[in-house]
């Protein structure tokens, strides 16, 4: 009988022990939850700041705003960060790949001079409908502002290109911020949104004003055209304006355009700083602007890896833009001149020698890459931390944006501008533009591919001749050590070129805004850069 009560005596003892394990589990469960639920807020260093927060609620509306402030992971993306891996034994001096180049102390200097004047009075308006993508276009709004100054004319605000490849129905308010544009230059150039009624009727003067001009022909030529209209229209705007030999003044004034008054859209700047936002919560990140686009095929005529069907699709639409002149070109002379954007295989090789790692974050600023995902597979298979504005936002995100081609090259622009390294595949109007942005913001790493050099290796290695590894990497890595955006003095012409020859070979103004608007602090200001 006292073996009975023992017995259950015991029983009752370990049916209480489970009893008090059970109840501090819950307890630690609920308190492990209530620290972390589920859709908690992002970390302070995510949060948009409260004007973002009101633009937000514009764009999405909000019942939205939850998801805006706390989706810490993009939509579209795995969840988790992909396995930590090793660099090759032969990747050993990481820091090199992400620390920022020296920018020997080189801020931006774009007040004007004292002997800068407030606008003097107008002597009519100038009218302007901008011409190509997103970039050229920025650069020809920022010329025309120099111009308006120099011609005493009041700017009215450039109309964008309807009517490119792009066929972007955008208006200028619609990717630029339009009230900061007018204000921000009111000390320089008088800008009004529409032509008043009253000159809506005046006899205008529609010209092409010739390429990469100097102050001579705007304020002899052009200014002359006063006497007989009131209104000008210029009927292109990309290089109407030379690169070099300009007052001071008027330099300073095309970088305070650029870089000041002319911000994008608030919706469009809001969206950006979201997947910026977005992009940093997996590290730093590579921006890579793979040009490997049907548009820019088709114009440099370059078929390297494509299929004969394809090639033949290119230059079908080569031929049928009047626009572009040159309609037959040798693809393999094209490429052996580095004259073409490095494909998605060639760029992740390239990546690869450099020493990034396969856990590098990359965002792909770019529109649909020819050919679809087949020809992305040696990239990702490389690189599979691949994201997208299609990754990183959900698709009522980018509603507003969609079929606007332009207002989602700005988004491009935002996380290519803000990224920890820029890589361009093509120097065209993007990579230009990000470039120049970038060194005025003090000399973000941007590295130039030498893609005369790299396709020399590239075919040997697909000709078995050279093998990648530390050789080869070495190799990729000294010829690459000047090419990384570092402080440099904006290149002239081409010794020997002459007339539009010499200018077409000058390095453009928005490029490399050194000396004209960046200033070495800790020397006379006057001191050239080699």
């Amino acid at each position: 009988m006292q073996m009975r009560r023992w017995k259950a005596v015991g029983l009752m003892r370990r049916i209480l022990s489970c009893a008090i394990c059970t109840i501090a589990m819950m307890s630690l469960l609920s308190v492990h939850l209530h620290i972390f639920p589920r859709h908690s807020k992002l970390p302070d260093p995510y949060k948009l700041p409260n004007p973002q927060i009101e633009i937000r609620d514009k764009i999405l509306g909000t019942e939205q705003e939850q998801r805006w402030t706390s989706e810490f992971t993009p939509p579209n993306v795995f969840l988790g960060p992909l396995s930590s891996q090793q660099f090759p034994v032969w990747r050993t001096n990481c820091p090199r790949l992400w620390k920022p180049v020296p920018n020997r102390d080189y801020m931006p200097c774009t007040q004007p001079t004292p002997n800068y004047t407030a606008p003097p009075e107008s002597r009519g308006y100038l009218l302007a409908h901008t011409n190509g993508g997103l970039n050229q276009m920025r650069a020809g709004i920022c010329d025309m502002v120099a111009i308006a100054r120099i011609i005493n004319a009041t700017l009215v605000v450039p109309e964008l290109d309807k009517k490119s490849y792009w066929q972007d129905s955008s208006n200028f308010s619609d990717v630029f911020n339009e009230d900061h544009f007018i204000n921000a230059l009111a000390n320089d150039v008088k800008v009004i949104k529409k032509l008043p009624m009253e000159m809506g009727g005046a006899t205008r003067a529609d010209k092409y004003f010739k390429s990469w001009s100097g102050m001579d022909y705007y304020q002899g030529e052009i200014a002359s055209m006063w006497a007989d209209y009131k209104v000008i229209l210029a009927a292109k705007t990309d290089s109407r304006l030379a690169n070099n030999n300009l007052p001071a003044d008027i330099q300073k004034l095309r970088c305070r355009a650029c870089y000041e008054a002319l911000c994008f859209a608030p919706q469009i700047e809001a969206m950006g700083k979201l997947l910026v936002d977005r992009m940093r919560s997996y590290g730093t990140y590579i921006a890579l602007h793979l040009r490997y686009e049907k548009d820019i095929l088709a114009f440099t005529g370059c078929t390297h890896g494509l299929s004969p069907d394809e090639a033949d699709e290119l230059k079908k639409i080569r031929d049928e833009n009047d626009e572009w002149k040159v309609k037959d070109i040798d693809p393999r002379e094209q490429r052996s001149k580095g004259f073409c954007p490095l494909t998605p295989k060639e760029a992740a090789i390239f990546l690869s020698a450099l020493g990034y790692p396969s856990n590098t974050p990359i965002y792909i600023a770019a529109g649909e890459i020819y050919g679809g995902d087949s020809y992305m597979d040696d990239l990702r298979s490389r690189y599979p931390m691949l994201m997208s504005k299609e990754k990183l936002a959900s698709i009522e995100e980018l509603e507003p944006f969609a079929n606007h081609s332009t207002q989602l090259a700005a988004l491009d622009y935002i996380l290519s501008v803000e990224s920890d390294v820029f890589m361009p595949t093509y120097s065209g109007n993007m990579a230009r533009a990000v470039e120049g942005h970038r060194r005025f913001l003090g000399h973000r790493r941007t590295i130039s591919p030498d893609k005369k050099a790299l396709v020399r290796l590239f075919d040997k290695i697909e000709q078995g001749i050279k093998k990648e590894g530390k050789l080869l990497s070495d190799k990729v890595i000294e010829r690459h050590k000047k090419r990384q955006g570092s402080p440099r003095k904006r290149k002239g012409p081409i010794p020997g070129s002459k007339g539009m020859d010499r200018f077409r070979s000058e390095e453009a103004f928005y490029v490399n805004p050194l000396p004209d608007c960046l200033c070495a602090q800790s020397r006379n200001l006057n001191t050239s850069v080699s």
